[in-house]
């Protein structure tokens, strides 16, 4: 029986740090105000919001660079790229063949996938699918945000600005029948559309408008429609729902529970939504990895950014169960349950 493990993992974030102080001089806010409702202290961010080289698939590049490094592999090992990130290069084409070609890899296919919180998540459902299918050996999953370009760092944005960080996080899954290797043992992916306009960033885009309208008739291209808009307390109550109803979800599919777990991960949203689901399910803090309170919300790259993290303190180790879970923008949510 074929089996997706986890070969390899990396991350990697850029060296500026952006502090609750710092941010208090762009706009009217306070150490205390974000971390009270966030938990962040600090974030990364590119110094140059326009910089041409660290993009969001430059910052993939260098947790791939890791990952594969982990893995004992090379470029030319990967047959397929599966790029999670709502911060692509361009807007069009994807993050994923501009990995391709940074990494010298094969000619071989590269997908993008567009899930915002929950990409990565959704990114591992696809590879597995892969791995498991027999089509693809070696997958490269990757989850890449910078988020700082596209920020109002002002009063009218401080409420979603003070939240975001950039960063990235790539995983080399690969199949095994090595009956000793880990695998992914169940996973659930959800949605419900109707919520969009809740969290989102409207312009451009075929329904709010399109490049001819910022030429024609800039002065109404308003800031609620060029930068992510969100309505805090309706995502949150939607958030402490959704998260307890996936993470069981995965655990009922593999006939787990809770007091099996070794590690839970989930997507570093906001660290009030983390404390809430650890102390629904009763976690010990040990079995919980958050670093929401170094990096901020990367978005695609959180999980990914975490679990690596966590690998590396020396909190998972092989054979451990770990349960991913993600809430966010669309609305989407969803869990992976594997052994490492």
């Amino acid at each position: 029986m074929i089996k997706s493990t986890i070969k390899g993992i990396g991350f990697h974030v850029p060296d500026h740090v952006v502090t609750n102080d710092d941010l208090s001089k762009l706009m009217t806010t306070n150490d205390e105000w974000i971390t009270e409702r966030t938990g962040i202290k600090e974030r990364r961010h590119r110094i140059n919001r326009n910089d041409a080289q660290e993009t969001t698939a430059y910052l993939g590049f260098k947790a791939s660079e890791k990952a594969l490094e982990k893995a004992g592999l090379t470029a030319k090992d990967i047959d397929y790229i599966v790029f999670a990130t709502l911060s692509p290069d361009y807007y069009f084409p994807g993050c994923g063949v501009l990995l391709q070609d940074m990494l010298g890899c094969d000619t071989i296919g590269a997908l993008d996938v567009r899930n915002q919180c929950s990409g990565f998540v959704y990114a591992m459902s696809v590879a597995n699918a892969f791995i498991k299918s027999g089509t693809y050996k070696n997958i490269l999953v990757v989850g890449a945000e910078i988020h700082s370009f596209g920020l109002d760092f002002s009063d009218e944005g401080r409420g979603v600005s003070v939240i975001f960080g950039d960063g990235a996080g790539a995983i080399v899954l690969s199949a095994t029948e090595n009956e000793n290797a880990g695998d992914i043992l169940a996973m659930n992916m959800h949605s419900e559309g109707k919520y969009a306009d809740e969290l989102c960033t409207q312009f451009p885009g075929s329904k709010y408008g399109w490049s001819d309208r910022m030429r024609k008739e800039p002065e109404n291209v308003t800031n609620k429609e060029v930068y992510p808009i969100m309505n805090g307390n309706f995502v949150f109550k939607h958030a402490v729902t959704r998260f307890p109803e996936t993470m069981q979800e995965a655990l009922d599919k593999a006939g787990k529970t809770i007091e099996d777990l070794d590690m839970f991960i989930p997507h570093q949203a906001n660290l009030r939504i983390a404390q809430f689901v650890q102390q629904k399910f009763g976690l010990p803090d040990e079995k919980i990895h958050n670093n929401i309170q170094k990096y901020g919300n990367t978005t695609a790259a959180s999980i990914p950014i975490a679990l690596s993290e966590a690998i590396e303190l020396g909190k998972i180790k092989r054979g451990d169960l770990v349960l991913l879970s993600a809430f966010g923008s669309g609305f989407t949510w969803g869990s992976i349950l594997f052994e490492y």
